[in-house]
């Protein structure tokens, strides 16, 4: 058997695993996936420790990304790009996602880690849209030159989490963008997404609270209604690209029903959408690596990736 059926069979086994454990069900697409699971064993997985570089997609300051490389024969390796977030602020940095981007690439699949320009730096609209569009492009490039052409850029997926939930789900939209906006016209399509704890409808986020979307966007949804209109995931559908929600229900810094809402209408549009609420999960629990939170994000995603 093949070390990229192998990771499918263990990445859906693991999920069901998890979904069983918690709620009683075998699919990781019903609702109600509880936060006090145990993680799983690590042996779960086929471990193959990864070697890192650091590589620029572009001459700018945070215009760089980590690529994580299994220690693997394989010549055709799925693609996980990991978008962090931290409100789209400069002061939260790619570094919180690299044990995640580690614990992936361990599990036998190429990691793209990516930093881009964010608010109180040089970011900000379109800058930060144009930044995480060209780290994707990449792929096709730089990255793949320096992964020795062993990346299968048939199989790339995004995962994103609170801000970079918005990003990744945002990424999977950029086909259907009108021409001459910003990050239309992708050079690499993802075929699928995982989003924890994301944004998908930018005005709604600002009229419950979200002060970071207002720095991010250069105003409110009433001032520069067309930033809002092209940032917004939720604006874009169907996009046939499948996208896995998963959001806690105790989150009190992006509301479940951000996921909720998209969800729906995401089906509603005919779309392929899927979204676990974990009872008891807050914001935070998807940026540690220990956490049952990630352990069925990584799970979502390694189903992604190697189906």
């Amino acid at each position: 058997m093949s070390m990229m059926k192998k990771l499918r069979l263990a990445a859906v086994a693991l999920i069901c695993t998890l979904a069983v454990l918690v709620c009683g069900c075998a699919s990781f697409t019903e609702r109600g996936a509880a936060a006090t699971a145990p993680p799983p064993a690590a042996a779960a997985f086929p471990v193959t420790p990864a070697t890192t570089t650091r590589i620029e997609y572009g001459p700018e300051p945070d215009r760089f990304g980590d690529l994580y490389l299994p220690t693997s024969s394989s010549t055709a390796l799925p693609v996980v790009v990991m978008i962090h977030g931290g409100g789209w602020r400069q002061e939260t940095p790619l570094d919180y996602f690299a044990p995640l981007s580690r614990s992936l690439a361990d599990a036998g699949v190429a990691v793209w880690n990516i930093e881009y320009r964010r608010v109180g730096g040089a970011g900000g609209y379109p800058t930060t849209l144009l930044d995480v569009a060209a780290a994707v492009d990449a792929l096709a490039d730089v990255v793949q030159a320096r992964a020795d052409g062993r990346l299968d850029l048939s199989r790339v997926v995004v995962a994103g989490h609170s801000a970079g939930g918005q990003l990744a789900a945002w990424v999977a939209s950029r086909h259907v963008l009108p021409p001459g906006s910003p990050g239309a016209e992708p050079r690499v399509r993802p075929r699928a997404a995982t989003v924890m704890a994301g944004v998908f409808d930018l005005p709604r986020a600002v009229s419950t609270g979200d002060a970071f979307l207002v720095r991010f966007l250069g105003g409110s949804p009433a001032h520069v209604p067309d930033r809002y209109a092209v940032a917004s995931p939720i604006r874009h559908l169907p996009t046939r690209v499948p996208i896995h929600a998963i959001h806690g229900n105790a989150d009190r810094t992006v509301p479940v029903e951000q996921s909720r809402m998209y969800v729906d209408a995401a089906r509603g549009a005919g779309d392929q959408a899927s979204l676990t609420v974990m009872p008891g999960v807050g914001h935070g629990e998807f940026g540690n690596v220990t956490s049952p939170a990630w352990r069925l994000a990584q799970a979502s995603i390694l189903a992604q990736a190697t189906v």
